[in-house]
C-alpha cells in the first residue's frame, strides 16, 4: 500500500493540533509542518510538545517547511536554515525543504547548477552538524532557478552523494518540468497533487491549479508513484495542494480521504 502524508499547505486553515488529529484520523503515514502560512510556526507550541503530540497522534513529522531561496548566490550566510534545522531537531523532523529562488526570468541552465554547488557546499557542514536531511526541490517553472532533477542529482554525485542531502519529487513540478529520470534512491520524500483544468497547457500551470488527485488527474500521478515503486521508492507521498478551492473546503478530511483512497486502490491495482 502506498504511504500517505499530510503536508499543511493542503489544509491551511487548521493549527498544527488539529492537522496532527486530522492525519492521525484518517491514517496518514506523516505529516510536513511549515513557517509560510502567515502564522507562526507550530502556532505557538513549542517544538518538543509538537514532538510529542506527533507521537502521541502516530505521526511522523517529516519535514519543516521551508528555507526560502537557499541557492541565491548573493545569500550572505544561512541563519534560516541553521534556525529552521534547530527546530527540527527540537520536535523529531526527519528533515527541512530546500526552495530554490524563482527569479524574473528563465536562468541558463549552467547558472543553476553552479549556484546549486555552491549552496550544497556551504550548507553540508550545517546539516551534518544538526543530523538533519536538507530535501531539495526544484520546481519546474520556468523562471526556477533549480528546475531539473538531474542537475541535483549530478551535484550530488560530484559531492560523493552526502546522506544529509536528499530530492523532493514533486509530481507536479516533474510534469511541468518535462519530466524525466526519477532518481529514486535519492528521493527523501514525494509531494503530489492533482491538476485536472482541461484548458492549461504545462507551461502556464501554477499552484492555484494544484488540486487533490481524482480520477481527472492530467499530472500522471498514478504513472508517477507506480515509476518511483519499481525503482525503489518506498516512502510517504504528501498531499500538497496549493488551489484556493481546496484551502476554502469546509469538510478537508471527506476530500482528503477520497483522495487517498483513489491512490490507495491504484495503486494496489497495479501492483496486483
Amino acid at each position: 500500500m502506498q504511504l500517505i502524508a499530510l503536508n499543511h499547505m493542503t489544509a491551511p486553515a487548521l493549527d498544527t493540533e488539529a492537522l496532527l488529529h486530522l492525519a492521525q484520523d484518517l491514517g496518514f503515514a506523516g505529516v510536513e509542518l511549515r513557517n509560510d502560512l502567515a502564522r507562526p510556526l507550530f502556532d505557538g507550541l513549542a517544538p518538543r510538545r509538537v514532538g510529542a503530540l506527533a507521537e502521541r497522534c502516530g505521526q511522523r513529522i517529516l519535514a519543516l517547511a521551508e528555507v526560502k531561496a537557499f541557492n541565491d548566490p548573493d545569500r550572505p550566510d544561512f541563519d534560516d536554515a541553521v534556525a529552521l534545522a534547530q527546530l527540527a531537531r527540537d520536535c523529531g523532523a526527519q528533515g527541512i525543504a530546500l526552495i530554490p529562488r524563482v527569479a524574473r526570468k528563465a536562468i541558463p541552465r549552467e547558472e543553476q547548477i553552479a549556484a546549486l554547488e555552491t549552496a550544497l557546499t556551504r550548507l553540508r557542514p550545517l546539516l551534518e552538524a544538526a543530523e538533519v536531511t536538507g530535501l531539495i526541490e526544484p520546481l519546474g517553472f520556468v523562471e526556477s532557478t533549480l528546475r531539473h532533477k538531474q542537475d541535483v542529482a549530478e551535484v550530488l554525485d560530484t559531492m560523493g552523494n552526502p546522506p544529509c542531502f536528499r530530492i523532493v519529487h514533486d509530481t507536479f513540478h516533474h510534469h511541468i518540468a518535462g519530466g524525466g529520470p526519477v532518481f529514486a534512491a535519492l528521493t527523501g520524500i514525494v509531494h503530489v497533487s492533482g491538476v485536472v483544468d482541461p484548458d492549461v497547457a504545462p507551461d502556464q500551470m501554477t499552484d492555484a491549479h494544484r488540486v487533490l488527485v481524482d480520477a481527472g488527474d492530467r499530472l500522471g500521478n498514478i504513472d508517477q508513484l507506480r515509476v518511483l515503486r519499481a525503482a525503489g521508492y518506498d516512502g510517504p507521498a504528501s498531499f500538497e495542494a496549493f488551489a484556493p478551492e481546496v484551502h476554502a473546503l469546509t469538510d478537508p478530511a471527506s476530500a482528503l480521504a477520497a483522495s487517498k483512497s483513489f491512490i490507495e486502490t491504484r495503486m494496489q491495482e497495479l501492483t496486483a
